[in-house]
């Protein structure tokens, strides 16, 4: 059995205990921002070239003729950039909270593919990715926390929560959201979030559980059946809710834009820094010597997985963004002019970071075995799609007055700690190994074979 050491534990705690000074300074800075900041920042911003319609109309020549109408324009605009202002801590947090759920449930869901699949070479692995999904539960606390304040007004992340959105009589009035309202709507929201997140709950719940009782029931093959059943029913609603998260928890930034691959592209991201972290966790447990049966074939294939992963986001994203380029219908290209005007160096160096690093990286196949090549591959990686998830968020929430401080780093640190001690506490409280799991001896005896570079049989590795 794995022990939780107490360097690792004080180390994780630090991580969380910054992690909490840096969220708290972040929303107390936030919380005094005013409404001179606010001119300040426009100022900054017009002095930068990047001032927008409301004031370009404001220093035009029809300033006599329209004086109240503009002024009343620019209190608005200021006071939506004030919003903005506020909405920074919130988005600091809520990007990172987004990206650790987001990357725990893909765990999740990949985990119940090996089981659904029967594959012999991850058996060895199960155990380290059901550790790593016990973050499942804190985030999905937080998670519904930050939703429900949301739909309270203690912030203005959704912009479609906006007061008077849907009344025709009101000047808030938005008839694009307006004729979305079957779907776009507060109670509707919050039930279907805390569906998604029971649904994700009681499976990780009653999967951990069942698992566990594999090794020790005296009919182990019954109850590998029933998990698998269980991982069956799991998939298909996963396909569902996941598509239906992204819609709500992402696209809701945006709620005038539309996108038919979207929750694939969601899906993509969070999907290859899930396997990231199955691969961190895996190196670092081998070694302690804390994974018995575990070798650098295993390594190898997480790496693949990573590598082919990385490939199959970059098509969605260049599908995506090629189609709305070439078809320029302003519905669509709203979204990719807000991320390239105000956010194109970390909006290009995602790229890089997801798919020219780890493609240069990884597609050696002699690198995909070796564990530190791997951890900074995955290093790159896990830092583009956290950028990848503040692009999703950030134009949406705080436009153009974004920056990386305080409240991004404490988020990041909040969160690192709290997935490293969740996933080691767990791993430590169960067999390293499921002993019972029938295809565990083909797990334990996997072997990468390339023939290019042995020019051998493959059973000369056995």
């Amino acid at each position: 059995m794995y022990q939780f050491s107490g360097k690792l534990k004080t180390f994780s705690i630090v991580l969380i205990i910054l992690g909490v000074v840096g969220i708290a300074l972040g929303f107390y800075n936030g919380s005094n921002k005013t409404i001179d900041d606010a001119k300040h920042a426009i100022e900054a911003s017009h002095a930068g070239g990047h001032g927008d319609s409301t004031h370009a109309v404001a220093n035009s020549g029809e300033a006599d003729s329209h004086s109240a109408h503009t002024a009343a324009e620019i209190a608005k605009h200021e006071e939506h950039v004030l919003h903005q202002m506020h909405n920074r801590p919130w988005s600091a947090f809520y990007v990172a909270l987004f990206f650790s759920l987001g990357l725990t449930l893909l765990v999740l869901a990949f985990y119940a593919i090996q089981r659904v699949a029967q594959v012999g070479w991850s058996v060895v692995l199960l155990r380290v990715m059901e550790a790593i999904t016990a973050n499942l539960l804190p985030v999905s606390i937080f998670m519904i926390i930050i939703l429900v304040l949301s739909a309270m007004h203690w912030n203005h992340l959704f912009p479609w929560m906006k007061e008077g959105t849907f009344d025709p009589t009101s000047e808030n009035y938005d008839a694009v959201v307006a004729g979305k309202a079957w779907w776009i709507n507060t109670p509707g929201f919050i039930i279907r979030s805390i569906v998604y997140l029971v649904v994700w709950n009681v499976y990780r719940f009653f999967i951990r559980k069942s698992s566990i009782k594999e090794d020790t029931a005296n009919d182990g093959l019954k109850t590998y059946k029933k998990n698998y059943n269980a991982s069956v029913i799991f998939l298909f609603l996963f396909m569902i809710t996941e598509s239906m998260m992204a819609w709500d928890w992402i696209m809701g930034f945006d709620p005038h834009w539309f996108s038919t691959l979207f929750s694939w592209y969601v899906l993509s991201t969070l999907l290859v820094s899930a396997l990231t972290v199955i691969a961190f966790f895996t190196i670092y447990l081998r070694s302690k010597d804390a994974l018995p049966g575990i070798n650098d074939s295993h390594i190898h294939d997480l790496a693949k997985f990573m590598f082919g992963f990385s490939v199959f986001w970059t098509y969605l994203w260049f599908a995506q963004f090629m189609l709305i380029w070439y078809a320029d219908i302003p519905e669509e290209t709203t979204y990719f002019v807000a991320r390239f005007t105000d956010y194109k160096l970390p909006f290009l160096a995602m790229v890089v970071m997801n798919f020219v690093f780890p493609v240069l990286l990884l597609i050696n196949s002699d690198f995909k075995s070796k564990p530190w090549f791997v951890f900074i591959g995955g290093a790159v990686i896990l830092a583009g799609h956290y950028i990848d998830v503040f692009i999703m968020v950030m134009p949406g929430t705080v436009g153009s007055q974004w920056f990386f401080g305080i409240p991004e780093i404490g988020a990041i640190c909040f969160f690192i700690g709290l997935l490293i001690y969740t996933t080691l506490n767990a791993f430590s409280k169960a067999n390293p190994i499921p002993k019972a799991n029938p295809f565990l001896k083909e797990s334990e005896h996997f072997h990468y074979y390339n023939i290019e570079h042995t020019g051998e049989d493959s059973g000369d590795h056995h």
